[in-house]
Order: C-alpha cells, then sequence, then structure tokens
C-alpha cells in the first residue's frame, strides 16, 4: 500500500488538514494518508502545546468515518524529539509491506535542509507537497522525490484557531463539531 505520512502537532486539527489529507488520498497515486501526531517539532515552540493525547484524541475523532484517512500515534512512543527520518525508518521496518511518503506544506519544503539528515530522506522517501502561500516556488519543488500538488489552498490555522478560542469566538465549522465538543467539554485553549 502507497501511504502518506502527514506530521504535524494538531494543535488542534482543522478542516484545512483535513481537505489536504483528503485531497491526497483521492486525488493522487497514494492509497492512504495517516496523520502523524507529534509530540513536539523540534523547530517549533513547545509554549502554546497541549497535551499530545488530547491532540491524538481529536485527531481520531476528526478522521472516525473516513476509511483512508488514518491516525497513527508511533511518534507517541518514539524517543524524543521526534525526528521525521527517525519515525520514517521506524514505520519502514514495522511494515516493509508499505511504501511511504511525506505530505508536507511548501513552507515545510522551504526548510527541509534544516531538517536531521534531509538528504536521506529525499533519496529514499518521495514527498507530496501542497502549496502555501508565499511558499509557491521552493528551491526543492524540482526535486525527482519531489511532487507538487494541485491541492486546494487553506489560509487557515491551528495558531488562528486557539487564539480564536481564547478570544471567546465562533470557531464552529473550521474544526469538525466533534472536534469542537472536545475541546469545549476539556475547555482546551482559553
Amino acid at each position: 500500500m502507497n501511504i502518506g505520512l502527514f506530521f504535524g502537532s494538531f494543535n488542534p486539527i482543522h478542516i484545512g488538514h483535513l481537505i489536504i489529507a483528503n485531497y491526497i488520498a483521492h486525488y493522487t497515486t497514494l492509497d492512504q494518508v495517516w496523520f502523524v501526531v507529534s509530540p513536539h517539532n523540534p523547530l517549533k515552540s513547545k509554549s502554546d502545546l497541549i497535551n499530545m493525547y488530547d491532540r491524538l484524541e481529536m485527531a481520531k475523532l476528526a478522521t472516525d468515518n473516513s476509511e483512508n484517512i488514518k491516525v497513527s500515534d508511533v511518534e507517541l512512543k518514539l524517543p524524543q524529539p521526534s525526528y521525521t527520518i527517525d519515525t520514517l525508518s521506524h514505520l519502514s521496518e514495522r511494515y516493509p509491506e508499505h511504501q511511504f511518503n511525506l505530505i508536507m506544506g511548501s513552507d515545510n519544503l522551504a526548510s527541509l535542509k534544516k531538517w536531521k539528515n534531509y538528504e536521506v530522506i529525499l533519496r529514499d522517501y518521495k514527498i507530496m507537497v501542497y502549496p502555501r502561500p508565499g511558499f509557491e516556488s521552493p528551491e526543492l519543488a524540482s526535486h525527482p522525490s519531489v511532487t507538487i500538488t494541485d491541492t486546494p489552498q487553506m489560509e487557515i490555522s491551528s495558531t488562528f484557531i486557539r487564539k480564536s478560542i481564547l478570544k471567546g469566538k465562533n470557531v464552529q465549522f473550521f474544526v469538525p463539531d466533534t472536534v469542537l465538543d472536545f475541546i469545549e467539554s476539556k475547555n482546551l485553549y482559553r
């Protein structure tokens, strides 16, 4: 099976993440997309990050009815900080019958050279890239391992949602109802 790994903190998961995953699962050569919930991205601040198990639960709630989109907790079980190359190696060993691909935004592709063993990632894995505003043509876009997709652009972010919740704004339709119910039941991001 050809699987796309969509890494992120998903703090919280939102409709933009789901649209990207759905597009890549149904409009590319991939068979499935797995959301890989990361405990902490080594290149990002940890200050706004809620409990990783709450983020995992929200991702599961958001994808509950999808047969082509799954959620993986693999990074929650691996040593931290979690580096993409280590997770890819672990999954490739654990599931030799699957072909793993990375899914990332063009903003991440632009900073890929800062990643641990990025050369190995480019050598051994395919990367499906979705466009992000302001990062239309990153340097590595023409690399043979990179495919730029026509995924619809989403100008919505988890940061926007967290700030909106903190200000008491309505975020209905930005996140699935099940995720919104979970956020409200646990009084998250307030």
